[in-house]
């Protein structure tokens, strides 16, 4: 293992990095509990990545099945009522956790000169954990799940001239049915995620970049 390393290490100078940039990194001494909510949020979208991940393989996406694989994954797979559950509680939980950590960088200032970009990056980031909430809500396709995409697909409808065309963009077709199942499952497994990782990526290279901000 120690030859392993030391080949890796000769390439990507892992040690320089580690000695350098994250052992002797500066933490400003007004570093408290609620300058975590960030990264608590992080560890959130680890475990919805991981657990949202494991249900795809048994989740059916379709408008005849997806209920019933849902039912399927709750009372057959081992640990699957574990799995999802996980994956529902930690869903309010990042949500929670993001809305807490925006109200900290607001209230301490974190928003200013030179972080503009960084709150930007930000408030996209809360944007599309919203939309994570929405799209995910209506994938079991029960009841309360058909209900809410029908409601929601059809907001931009009050949208002057480019609303019909928003929520035909939306549905797939002129009523919610399979296309709209399809564009939200698509949107929750594959676009959001990578979109939120980019924006992710971006705003912790910020951070690095600028350091924790100080108090008011």
């Amino acid at each position: 293992m120690a030859k392993v390393y030391d080949w890796f290490d000769e390439r990507l100078e892992i040690d320089t990095f580690v000695k350098e940039d994250v052992l002797t990194k500066y933490v400003p001494p007004h570093v408290n509990i609620f300058y975590c909510l960030g990264g608590i949020t992080l560890v959130c979208f680890l475990v919805q990545f991981a657990t949202g991940f494991a249900m795809t393989f048994y989740y059916k996406p379709t408008v005849t099945e997806a209920f019933n694989s849902i039912q399927y994954l709750m009372t057959e797979v081992n640990f699957g009522w574990l799995i999802r559950s996980i994956h529902r509680w930690s869903a309010s939980m990042m949500v929670l956790m993001m809305i807490l950590h925006v109200f900290r960088v607001y209230l301490t200032g974190g928003f200013k000169n030179p972080r503009e970009l960084t709150w930007v990056t930000g408030v996209i980031m809360a944007v599309i954990t919203v939309t994570f909430g929405v799209t995910g809500y209506s994938l079991p396709w029960d009841q309360v799940g058909y209900w809410a995409v029908k409601i929601v697909s059809g907001v931009p409808d009050a949208i002057p001239v480019v609303g019909g065309l928003m929520v035909e963009l939306l549905r797939g077709g002129q009523s919610v049915g399979q296309p709209t199942l399809t564009r939200f499952y698509s949107l929750h497994t594959f676009v959001l995620p990578w979109l939120l990782a980019v924006f992710m990526l971006m705003h912790f290279l910020m951070i690095r970049k600028q350091g924790i901000s100080g108090p008011l």
